[in-house]
């Protein structure tokens, strides 16, 4: 049995980008741990929040929910205050993520991993995905944090650990939206038909990944009907997710039954594979 950790800003996060290869993890018998890095506060809020209950409080529900169903084992939340979008005077808020110094966030999850056993750590590509500032801060996070695993390694004091950045596929992405466009497919309002990747997301560059600089396709069909269901569990950000739900069941299959990353240290281009490879029998980066 291995453990992979995954790294996520927020709430939703996990669901949403990797909740796919999360259930396929744990139904394959391995052990699951979601770290969430915010509190989301800076979310939708919805109208019907009980009397002295706060968005944060239902944000940490709905995450334990969609971590239920994807067969999460543990749940960590560093304790982060959302920092909003680019931008935002929240940025500057000395309790946000993006504010924390990066040297301690990374000790802080370096402890956790080592705590943990971990075997694969996954965070995001360079640019958070779409630029969001605590997209941002977990990748550089997690570089640190494999800086100091590779020193410790080098000393004897544990393992290797597989870094993944967990992305979106920009090129692929394009093609599906304009394969649904010429078929007159209803993929999931306008906003989406509308979406262009390769226009310029929160911090000015293009949506995701382009497919060249991408090592990883992995195959999570079998499990996108729990993915649908975590999703589902956000319900306090239906606003945000809704389109991932207006899909029927075969569209919604079709559009997240890959999940794509991007293995640190890899010398191969995109091609099929899976997290867990280096800790197969025969396997192989």
């Amino acid at each position: 049995m291995s453990t992979l950790v995954y790294l996520h800003a927020h709430p939703d996060d996990e669901a949403i980008l990797t909740g796919g290869s999360m259930a396929r993890a744990r139904a394959e018998g391995h052990r699951v741990v979601l770290v969430v890095a915010t509190d989301g506060a800076h979310g939708e809020v919805p109208e019907d929040l009980a009397p002295g209950e706060t968005l944060m409080d239902r944000r940490r529900v709905e995450t334990e929910r969609s971590a239920e169903v994807l067969g999460v084992d543990q749940v960590h939340w560093l304790g982060y205050t959302d920092s909003g979008m680019t931008g935002w005077e929240q940025n500057q808020d000395p309790g946000c993520f993006l504010q924390a110094d990066t040297e301690a966030v990374a000790t802080q999850l370096a402890e956790l991993l080592v705590g943990e056993s971990a075997d694969v750590l996954v965070i995001y590509d360079w640019h958070g995905g779409y630029g969001h500032p605590d997209h941002i801060k977990v990748h550089r996070v997690g570089l640190r944090v494999e800086e100091m695993f590779a020193e410790e390694l080098l000393a004897g004091q544990h393992g290797p650990l597989a870094v993944f950045e967990a992305t979106m596929n920009r090129d692929e992405f394009a093609r599906m939206i304009a394969v649904a466009r010429e078929q007159g497919t209803d993929i999931g309002g306008d906003s989406v038909d509308d979406f262009d990747p390769e226009a310029p997301a929160d911090d000015g560059n293009p949506f995701g990944t382009p497919e060249a600089e991408l090592t990883h396709r992995v195959d999570v069909s079998g499990y996108v009907h729990l993915k649908r269901a975590a999703i589902a569990c956000h319900r306090s950000q239906i606003s945000d997710s809704a389109f991932f739900l207006q899909m029927d069941e075969g569209q919604f299959a079709v559009a997240f039954g890959t999940e794509w990353f991007i293995r640190r240290g890899a010398d191969h281009d995109l091609r099929e594979g899976w997290l867990l490879e280096d800790q197969m029998p025969g396997g192989s980066s």
